[in-house]
């Protein structure tokens, strides 16, 4: 195949993606990540230093979660008709916009307890990941449960953002750090296998829906740690 006809992957297609081809995709969906919260990060901390912006975005905060929301499934549900470079440009659109809310969170709570949520999430999240990359087993029971188990996460979290009950906040906190960590060896097991190439149809959108879901699992294992550990100001 030439550079103007590129392989294209997906079921039944029968190109079957290398497995250096698949460590590659692993490695720039890292570095997507990585750069989405080097974004949030920003534009949290703009957030921060603003009270004007915090009321704004404590004012709308369910407009930004319907947002979100829309984004960060139209991302996954549209990857194949979306070209790499949409795909990754709705990305940053995506982690700038969390960085509204992160930055309103972090603002709740003293500088000491964001950088221990924050390093005690890039342990989790990177013990988990190395896990997913070295482990042999298929993880496939747990594949089976994983989608059932988000789903009830997600119906979790939007009824308590109405009732705001402190006890239930700290469960589906100890919940999301479990579920998340969990999803993020999946996550890296699949992409390493190439299942992630096969669903997006090239390496390069590949790349942008690992790096997104790989984004969403630090940022929930994050924020629900803050939740967990924090003290605040």
């Amino acid at each position: 195949m030439t550079a103007q006809n590129p392989p294209t992957y997906g079921a039944g297609v029968g190109v079957q993606p290398s497995r250096e081809l698949s460590a590659q995709v692993l490695t720039q969906a890292f570095v997507w990540m990585f750069a989405g919260l080097l974004v949030t990060a920003v534009v949290a901390f703009l957030v921060q230093g603003n009270t004007s912006l915090q009321r704004l975005v404590g004012g709308n905060w369910f407009i930004l979660f319907i947002v979100q929301v829309g984004l960060a499934l139209g991302i996954q549900a549209a990857i194949r008709k979306l070209s790499a470079v949409a795909a990754l440009g709705l990305f940053f659109v995506y982690a700038a916009s969390l960085g509204l809310t992160v930055g309103l969170i972090v603002s709740l709570y003293t500088t000491a307890s964001v950088a221990t949520a924050f390093l005690s999430a890039a342990s989790i999240f990177g013990a988990a990941a190395l896990y997913g990359y070295t482990t042999k087993r298929p993880l496939v029971k747990v594949q089976q449960f994983i989608g059932i188990a988000l789903i009830g996460w997600f119906i979790a979290i939007v009824v308590n953002l109405f009732i705001g009950s402190s006890t239930i906040g700290i469960i589906l906190s100890l919940f999301t750090v479990g579920l998340f960590t969990v999803l993020t060896a999946l996550d890296v097991k699949q992409i390493s296998r190439g299942d992630y190439i096969q669903i997006a149809g090239t390496p390069e959108r590949a790349a942008v829906l690992g790096a997104t879901h790989l984004y969403i699992s630090f940022i929930n294992i994050f924020l629900s740690l803050l939740n967990l550990l924090g003290s605040r100001d």
